[in-house]
């Protein structure tokens, strides 16, 4: 498969539709006026997507602060994310993406490796939106941990 391409700072955020962990559709140009953090990652429930969400999760207040919403993206169904913003108390939506669409109009959708062994799937990146829906910040191949402090570091908050 040919790698998707990547967005770069000032490029126009792909708009989207996708259903929260509610199944309540969450449009991305709603947020228009808006700073928003998108976030890509493999899979709820799993140790570092847990971390990374818990993470977000404990930065709310400071983000929310500073003007900016925060939507976590995965393949995972609306059913599985609700028990996953459950477990964890997770205090921002959780949308979900089962055909990668999204992740890929992102370029965060790729070739990974793991004990040498190639495989295509979910490349955990971040994407900050300013309020025209521009992006301010494209981040690809991220950490789960210590991601948001490098976050905080890179917006000033």
């Amino acid at each position: 498969m040919t790698e998707l391409a990547k967005l770069a700072v000032g490029d126009t955020a792909p708009d989207f539709t996708i259903l929260d962990q509610d199944g309540q559709p969450v449009t991305l140009s709603a947020y228009l006026g808006k700073k928003v953090i998108v976030y890509f990652y493999p899979a709820a429930s799993t140790p570092g997507c847990t971390k990374e969400a818990c993470d977000f999760n404990d930065n709310l207040n400071p983000l929310k602060e500073a003007g900016y919403h925060v939507l976590g993206i995965s393949p995972d169904k609306p059913a599985k994310l609700a028990s996953f913003r459950d477990a964890q108390s997770l205090n921002f939506p959780l949308l979900s993406d089962p055909e990668t669409e999204v992740h890929k109009l992102y370029g965060a959708y790729g070739t990974k490796s793991m004990y040498g062994r190639e495989y295509q799937g979910v490349l955990r990146s971040t994407f900050v939106v300013n309020e025209a829906g521009k992006l301010e910040l494209a981040l690809y191949n991220v950490k789960a941990t210590g991601h948001v402090a490098m976050l905080r570091k890179l917006l000033g908050i």
